[in-house]
Order: C-alpha cells, then structure tokens, then sequence
C-alpha cells in the first residue's frame, strides 16, 4: 500500500487525506500548529492517523507521496530533504485533480480572483450545470472529488497552489492580472512571481482556452505568454474582435464557437472598472462552454457582491461603513480607492509583505482625509502618509478603528476598509478582521 503525508490539517489537508484515504492509500497527517476540532473528528472518523503540535520528520522519508499545505514555503529544510529523496512534493489541487474526469476552469491573478470564481460557478449553477466552486476561496478541491465528484470544477487557484502543480490541465485558464504580491515568498522577484502565475496555462494545448487581460502588459510581455499553446482570449476595455471588449459602453464577448452576446456595462450586478473585468472574463468562460448568453447575462446582471470584497455594511448618520478587509495588497486596495466617489477616512494596515503605498498616493491625496492604521508597526503608513494627509492614527482593534472612522468622518462621507495587508499581526485571517469591523459597525 502507498503511503501519503499530508502537511498541515486545513480544510485543503483533511480534503486530501480523505480522498487518499478512499484511493487507498495508507494516509498520515501531520500539523505543526494545532488542528481545529472539527477536522479532528473527520480524521477520526475516517481512521485517519494524524499529529498536531510536531512534524515527527524522522518518519517522514518512507512516504510515497506528500501533499502540502499551499502556507508552508518550498524553502524549508523539510521540503529541501523530500526533494533530495526524490519523494514528490504536490498541492492539493494537483493531487485532486488526478481522481477526476470534470471539465476544469481555473482562476488566477493578484487581484480578481475570488470575485470572478464565484461570477463564473454562479454562471454555470444557473445554467443547471453539476458544478462545484473549490480552491483558494476555502473548500477542499479533493474533498469534493472524494464525496460529490461534479461535472465542472471553478478553482480559484493562489500562487502558492500553482508552485504545487506540475501535471494538471486546466480545459480554462484566467490570468485576470499580475501586479508586484507575496514577493517575500519569491526571492522578491517579480519574475519569479509572474513565472508562478504562468504555471496555469503549463499542459494547456491547442484545445484548451486561455483568458487574460488585454492591457496588463505584465502578462502580454512575459516570456511565457508567447509559449502559451492554448487559444487566446482577452478581454479588453477597449474596442475589440474576440474573447470580451467595450464599445458604446456596451461588453462585447465573442468565442470561436458562439453568437455574440452584448449587454450593457451599467447593467453589471458588480461596478467598477475591476468588476467589469472580472465579469468579462467570467462572460467568455462561460459562453465557451456554450451557456446561453440569456443565462450569463441574467446571472452578471443579479449577482450580488462576496463577503469581505467592497461590502456595504451599514450607513449611520449618514455615514456609509464598506468592508474591504479581502484588500490584502497594495493594487486591490487601489481598485477600492478608486471606485469610491465620497470623501473617506480609509482603514488600513496589518503585516505588509513589502508593499509600495507611493502607488496609492494620486488617489489618496484626491479622496482621503483621514488614515486609520490597523496594524503592531504602523512606522511605514506614518512615513508615507504623514503631512500628506490630515488625520493620521493608529488603532490597535477592529472596535477602536471604528470608532475612530466615526469620529472623523461626517454625513455623506465613507469608512473604508481596505487594508492593503494581510491580517495575521492582529486577526487569525481576513475574514475575523472583517467580521469584526462589521461587528464593531453594528455596535455604533
């Protein structure tokens, strides 16, 4: 019997011991931190053996097979030593993605991401197709394949995931856009980065589509968009003749293979310059799949914004609160500022991972009047934005930033926010931090 490691007991590690487990392989799971509870009864339950607290890496060298969490960096000695061994290395992604025969749509980008998974699997279940969301946005891709295998796969798939695969075909691949993220994890390369992004289009061929924007010169620069074998897709906020494009503010999408569908940008469910391209893409994915335009462009005019994205909490006084907190870089935060049209007090702050806040300055200065900074080192916010902006002050919860927007801000203005960092200095995830400042809001 093979034998299968699976580093670290999320939701993405339980996901790939249980559908080891009915592979057959002889399944342990190991996690340096503590496990949830919940996935400790899974594990139980399924006569999964597991550690927490300890990686017992004396045992770990008779393994056929590991699968790791996407959180634990290639770099380290553990990984280094599974290497020499020539013991292979996946992600869960890669190790699901063997156990089933679905028609996969796989979704990258820096920023994007999360919103268009969900446009495109809203698209598909609405068509009245078998289709699972997976991936990033929090549920276990091999999970599903073990107990509910679908007909179609949406995976938001992070860079940290692709560095983890190496022989998945993707039948769709976005490439929604790449800016400067997570450099800490790539030598602080961008090309390192840009090149982990490619890793999406890697085993695509001739039949196989590949969408992407049309202006992220970031992409249609790279070395690797030139090798790209899949047929090319862009979407385009300019005039255009295939994949989606913008005329008479009207969204154009054409494929290969379908009628041309044409609705109107300000009939998008979503606004936004970022939405609009995050629908687009979403609109030729699904009309590549021949979905009936009626149904995609029904399923982009009724769809509802995702939690923690640009999220209308409450207006008090006058003053509207909007939870931004899935804002975790600089280039998602920017697209926040920029499609607010009200005076703000902007929240932000958290771990930064080598952030350029120059890059937000043009809009800031325009629409900005205050800064909270959320965060334990709060120097970086103070040297770029002291003197700049009026209000500069630190809070060192969800409770106290909100009270400080209250404070500062007036009728007919706006509470941001829109972090532009991870979370994990004061909050276990984005999430708890949106949570939180939505829970604060409500408490005014």
């Amino acid at each position: 019997m093979k034998k299968l490691l699976v580093l670290g007991a999320g939701e993405s590690g339980t996901g790939a011991a249980i559908l080891g487990k009915k592979k057959g392989f002889n399944v342990f799971v190991s996690d340096k931190g503590n496990i949830k509870d919940r996935y400790k009864k899974v594990l139980s339950n399924n006569d999964i053996e597991w550690e927490e607290g300890k990686h017992s890496a004396e045992r770990f060298l008779s393994f056929d097979l590991v699968v790791k969490s996407p959180g634990i960096p290639d770099h380290i000695q553990l990984i280094q030593d599974f290497h020499q061994n020539n013991i292979p290395v996946i992600s869960e992604i890669e190790f699901a993605a063997k156990y089933t025969s679905a028609k996969l749509i796989g979704i990258t980008g820096s920023n994007g991401k999360t919103t268009t998974a969900h446009l495109t699997y809203s698209i598909i279940k609405n068509a009245g197709l078998n289709v699972a969301l997976v991936g990033n946005v929090g549920n276990s891709f091999a999970w599903s394949v073990a107990e509910e295998d679908r007909d179609y796969y949406v995976i938001e798939i992070s860079s940290f995931q692709l560095d983890g695969m190496y022989e998945t075909r993707l039948d769709i691949a976005i490439l929604l856009n790449i800016t400067p993220d997570h450099l800490d994890r790539y030598n602080y390369d961008f090309n390192l980065y840009r090149a982990s992004k490619f890793r999406i289009s890697q085993n695509q061929t001739e039949q196989d589509i590949f969408i992407y924007s049309a202006q992220d010169e970031a992409i249609i620069n790279a070395k690797e968009f030139k090798k790209i074998k899949a047929q090319k897709m862009p979407f385009d906020l300019n005039k255009g003749d295939k994949g989606a494009w913008i005329e008479n503010k009207q969204i154009h999408i054409q494929t290969q293979t379908t009628k041309q569908t044409i609705m109107g940008i300000h009939e998008l469910g979503l606004q936004g310059k970022h939405n609009l391209q995050n629908s687009m893409a979403a609109g030729i994915a699904t009309r590549v799949l021949d979905i009936k335009k009626e149904v995609v462009r029904d399923s982009l005019m009724d769809f509802q914004n995702i939690e923690h994205r640009l999220e209308h909490v409450a207006n008090i006084h006058g003053i509207e609160f909007i939870n931004d907190s899935k804002a975790t870089n600089v280039n998602s935060t920017w697209y926040a500022l920029e499609s607010m049209n009200k005076p703000l007090v902007w929240i932000v702050g958290g771990v930064d991972k080598g952030n350029d806040y120059t890059e937000l300055m043009e809009l800031v200065k325009a629409k900005v009047h205050t800064v909270v900074c959320l965060g334990t080192d709060n120097r970086k916010l103070h040297e770029t934005f002291d003197g700049v902006v009026e209000n500069v002050v630190d809070a060192s919860s969800a409770e106290e930033a909100v009270a400080l927007g209250y404070r500062f801000a007036q009728k007919d203005q706006v509470v941001l926010l829109s972090p532009a960092c991870a979370s994990f200095d004061l909050f276990e995830n984005y999430e708890e931090r949106g949570n939180q400042f939505k829970a604060a809001v409500r408490a005014l």
